[in-house]
């Protein structure tokens, strides 16, 4: 690891930290949430729910190699001679990515069968572009990072596909009262999701050295907050919208016990 600025080390470190809180305070939530949306989307709430705590754990991994990787003495900092694990993103991100467009999938409570069928096609395009881009990601070679890059673009550029045209119609069969929700956290995916091998490209356009490190740890981490814990509250609350629309007398029962309490 090249040495890097006390400023540096401290974005990054408490880029982390941050991450640690929110996709915690995340997952806390939406399970909770979990009872305040009807027994059909409690599956994609749940799943919400399951990838903020899988990134806070990885985060939590992320955090400790980083701080391992340098020595801190007063406000300056050395490498420690333990190499920066960048495994734990694309572990975290090989388990993630994929359930974040099953959750997409099963808010949207399409027939069951295009279900599986939508749902399997995408999660495993996301596997494959995730499986990718490691090599990429870890090669100092240049050339190497982008045919990688390229590679990885491939089932990118399908998922987008798909998110656009293939799911259009089943979007426009949503409920009116959530149809610009669904489009969107389908806008909101396509969107997070560009950051990656946008970050990824830091490298090969110009930044080096410690200037590379810092932008692509904190491009990342930007990226995974956007793409997880803001879309996950997304996912809660279109699961909400559309219970109270498809379960109206569930909501007055829920309202009629509160008013009971108090």
């Amino acid at each position: 690891m090249d040495v890097i600025t006390f400023g540096q080390y401290s974005l990054v470190y408490n880029a982390f930290s941050f991450t640690i809180a929110v996709m915690g305070a995340a997952t806390v939530f939406f399970f909770f949430g979990r009872s305040q949306v009807a027994s059909p989307y409690r599956t994609a709430v749940t799943l919400t729910g399951l990838v903020t705590a899988i990134a806070c754990y990885h985060y939590f991994r992320i955090f400790q190699s980083w701080e391992a990787t340098y020595a801190v003495v007063g406000t300056e900092v050395r490498p420690s001679g333990v190499k920066y694990n960048d495994a734990y993103r694309y572990v975290d991100w090989l388990l993630t990515v994929p359930l974040l467009l099953i959750e997409l999938i099963l808010v949207m409570r399409l027939p069951a069968a295009e279900t599986v069928s939508k749902g399997t096609k995408l999660g495993v395009l996301a596997i494959i572009m995730v499986v990718l881009g490691y090599p990429g990601e870890i090669s100092p070679n240049m050339g190497t990072r982008w045919i990688w890059w390229t590679l990885a673009m491939i089932p990118f550029l399908i998922i987008v596909y798909d998110l656009f045209f293939s799911l259009g119609a089943s979007i426009k069969a949503q409920p009116p009262g959530v149809r610009g929700m669904v489009s969107t956290a389908r806008w909101l995916t396509v969107i997070s999701w560009a950051f990656y091998p946008i970050v990824f490209l830091f490298p090969m356009l110009g930044f080096d050295g410690t200037n590379a490190q810092t932008a692509v740890q904190i491009g990342y981490t930007v990226a995974d907050i956007v793409a997880k814990a803001m879309f996950g509250v997304f996912i809660y609350l279109i699961a909400a919208r559309k219970s109270e629309l498809e379960y109206p007398e569930a909501r007055q029962t829920s309202g009629s016990r509160v008013s009971g309490m108090t």
